[in-house]
């Protein structure tokens, strides 16, 4: 009887449920997989870099919810979604600057637009450059919404769990 209740209070402390992790587990690469897919077609159609960045930061939530903040945190630690957040930043401010840059040098500089992605250097059409060059900016905005609201749901989680820890101690 003493063994039954050690084991059921090591399976609360370790953080759930084995059908939860076990769905958990099968359903988050599908869950992020569709996010890359709306992040990807979000130029076209419904959809976009925040979008995907929400759902895929949703997939960290599930990981959070099967496994627990300790076990989640391990998975994604601070450091890791700070450069998250960078990258995409520089993703999207690099796209607008080197189109700046490629529009002085085709058109001079009253013509330069922010984010004309077809002056972008990719490939030898103006039109693949614009896609390419959307696509690009949508990945950095989904990597960016994905730090961001990542960071916001590990912090709040963290806050309440020193709170609650502070109470009983």
């Amino acid at each position: 009887m003493n063994s039954e209740n050690s084991e059921a209070g090591e399976s609360r402390e370790r953080g759930g449920d084995v059908i939860v992790e076990t769905v958990a587990r099968l359903m988050v690469p599908f869950i992020q997989l569709f996010a890359l897919y709306v992040i990807i077609h979000g130029a076209g159609g419904p959809g976009g870099g925040f979008q995907g960045g929400v759902i895929f930061a949703a997939s960290f939530v599930l990981l959070v919810i099967a496994f627990g903040i300790v076990n989640a945190g391990d998975r994604f630690p601070e450091a890791v979604n700070t450069a998250f957040f960078s990258l995409g930043v520089y993703i999207y401010a690099g796209v607008g600057l080197l189109c700046i840059i490629m529009g002085f040098l085709y058109f001079g500089v009253p013509d330069a637009q922010y984010l004309n992605y077809g002056f972008i250097p990719l490939t030898a059409h103006f039109e693949e450059n614009r896609a390419l060059g959307m696509d690009l900016v949508e990945i950095g905005i989904g990597i960016t919404v994905m730090a961001v609201i990542t960071s916001i749901f590990f912090n709040l989680v963290w806050k309440r769990e020193s709170e609650e820890g502070g109470e009983e101690g």
